[in-house]
């Protein structure tokens, strides 16, 4: 396997406050890697900074060997963890918008999904539910044919059922030779399609261990292990 991600030394302060100090991190391509932590623990600062849309104050990151620019942004999928739609628009429009956007974008992939949930891709977003919402985000991002996906808490706030068809989305969608990051502080619901894990702690890393590992070497769940290294 290939090197996806490397972060070396990065470090993003906000003032006073140290978001992310000295993180050394390198991630595999073919792996579905969970970013764990407490809110408050520089989950998103991290994938802001994958995603350029934060500068690092120290240190580096490299996708596929490529500094951070135009050219990454053509190989990471990203779904942040707020609507980032134009509620006016109709899903129609939108996959209009994403094959101008994006040349890895797969309108046939997204189209057949939609018909899968019933979604009418003819009425404006704003009149859909919650969980429709946030399905929606979800196609778009994972009908992508994307080298590096970032998802940014994408079961949170939705209930059990949407949350089966997101993991199960995530599963049966991306390319097979990508790297899924999945940030999220519901472990339980995520676990089970996990390869790696990587643990962020008041800014710091922790962590970085296959899901096989911890239940090998600790005898407890990911889960599990969470709990106890996050326990106030």
């Amino acid at each position: 396997m290939s090197e996806m991600l490397r972060c070396e030394n990065l470090t993003k302060k906000y003032g006073r406050l140290t978001a992310l100090n000295g993180i050394d991190l390198s991630i595999e391509s073919g792996k579905i890697i969970g970013i764990l932590g407490p809110n408050g623990s520089g989950k998103t600062t991290l994938i802001k900074l994958i995603n350029g849309l934060l500068v690092p104050d120290g240190g580096s990151i490299k996708i596929n060997g490529l500094p951070i620019g135009t050219e990454t942004k053509k190989i990471v999928a990203y779904l942040p963890d707020n609507n980032y739609l134009n509620l006016n628009m109709t899903a129609e429009k939108t996959m209009d918008l994403f094959c101008d956007f994006f040349e890895d974008f797969n309108r046939e992939a997204a189209e057949r999904m939609f018909a899968e949930l019933g979604i009418n891709t003819e009425v404006k977003l704003k009149s859909l539910s919650k969980g429709n919402k946030e399905k929606v985000s979800l196609i778009l991002t994972m009908s992508r044919n994307a080298l590096l996906y970032v998802l940014d808490e994408p079961i949170a706030g939705v209930d059990p059922a949407t949350r089966d068809y997101i993991i199960s989305t995530i599963l049966n969608n991306y390319n097979k030779n990508a790297s899924v990051l999945i940030s999220t502080h519901i472990i339980s619901d995520i676990e089970s399609v996990l390869d790696d894990v990587v643990f962020i702690k008041q800014g710091e890393l922790v962590l970085h261990k296959s899901v096989d590992e911890i239940r090998n070497e600790n005898g407890k769940s990911v889960d599990e292990l969470f709990r106890e290294v996050f326990k106030w």
